[in-house]
C-alpha cells in the first residue's frame, strides 16, 4: 500500500483554540517532540501508539487523548492502514498548568460522552460562522476534561438559574445580527461560560447558539418576504456568508432561501 498523507489545518475564531488539525497518515511516524499547547486528540479510523513520559500508550477510536504541553511524546500508526485523526490545540486559558501532572498520568480517557462532545466540537469548528456553537461546545468539553483530571467521581450538580438564562436571552436578542461570543457574554453577565450555557439550556430547552440561529433565520425570512435577495439577506441577518445562511435556513425551514423567496410571490 502506498504511503498516504492528507492534512488540513486552520485557526478558527474561537478563544483558546490555537489550531485545528485533521490528518490521515498511513506510514508517517512522529519523532519525539513537544507542543506549547494542550493537544486534544480523537482517532476516527485506525489507532496511534505513542510514548509519553517513558510510558507507551494507545488511542483506539473510543478514547479521547489529552497530551499536556511541554511534555515530549511521539506517535506512529498502530494498524497497517494507518490512522485518521482530528486534533484541537488549546492554550492555557482552557486548561491550566496544574493539570499537566494528572494528564501525564492518564492521557487516554474512555468516556463516551466526552468522545461525542469532542466530535460535535470538530463539526462546529469546520463551519465558518458557527463560532458561538464551537465556543459553547468547547466550554463543556473543557469542564468534563477538568472533572477527569481532578478525579471527580461524581460530577458537580448544576442548579437551575432561570434569571441568568433570561439575562443571556436578552443579550442575544439585542445582538442578533452582530452576535456575541461566549466569553463576551460571560464578562457582561459576570458568570462562568459553562454556567451560562447550562443556565440558558435549562431555562429554555435550547442551547444559546441554537437560539441565536433561530432568531437570525426568523429575521432572514422577513427580509426575504420583503423582496431582498439571499446574498443581501445573509449579511443583514447576521450570517457569515450566503452558504452559512443557506445551511441554517434549510435546516430550520426545510427549503433554501432562494426557493422560499420565490414561493412568497
Amino acid at each position: 500500500m502506498a504511503a498516504r498523507q492528507e492534512v488540513s489545518a486552520w485557526r478558527p475564531r474561537v478563544p483558546g483554540v490555537t489550531e485545528v488539525f485533521h490528518a490521515r497518515f498511513t506510514e508517517y511516524a512522529y519523532p519525539m517532540h513537544v507542543h506549547d499547547a494542550w493537544t486534544l486528540l480523537i482517532v476516527d479510523d485506525g489507532a496511534v501508539r505513542y510514548d509519553l513520559d517513558r510510558h507507551e500508550h494507545g488511542t483506539p477510536h473510543d478514547t479521547v487523548t489529552l497530551l499536556p504541553p511541554h511534555v515530549p511524546h511521539n506517535g506512529s500508526p498502530a494498524t497497517p492502514d494507518g490512522f485518521r485523526k482530528r486534533v484541537v490545540y488549546l492554550d492555557g486559558s482552557r486548561l491550566g498548568d496544574e493539570l499537566i501532572g494528572p494528564a501525564v498520568d492518564t492521557p487516554d480517557l474512555r468516556d463516551p460522552v466526552l468522545r461525542r462532545r469532542v466530535g460535535q466540537l470538530h463539526a462546529a469548528l469546520v463551519r465558518s460562522g458557527d463560532e458561538l456553537e464551537a465556543e459553547s461546545r468547547l466550554t463543556l468539553v473543557g469542564e468534563r476534561l477538568r472533572d477527569h483530571l481532578q478525579r471527580r467521581t461524581d460530577p458537580p450538580r448544576h442548579r437551575p438559574d432561570p434569571v441568568l438564562g433570561r439575562r443571556l436571552r436578552e443579550l442575544l436578542d439585542a445582538r442578533v445580527v452582530e452576535g456575541v461570543s461566549l466569553q463576551e457574554a460571560a464578562r457582561a453577565l459576570h458568570a462562568h461560560p459553562a454556567h451560562l450555557v447550562r443556565a440558558f439550556s435549562g431555562a429554555y430547552g435550547i442551547a444559546p447558539h441554537q437560539y441565536l440561529m433561530s432568531r437570525r433565520v426568523g429575521r432572514a425570512r422577513r427580509l426575504l418576504l420583503d423582496g431582498l435577495a439571499p446574498g443581501e439577506v445573509a449579511s443583514a441577518a447576521g450570517f457569515y456568508d450566503q452558504a452559512h445562511l443557506t445551511r441554517h435556513f434549510k435546516k430550520l425551514v426545510g427549503v433554501t432561501p432562494g426557493r422560499y423567496r420565490v414561493s412568497s410571490r
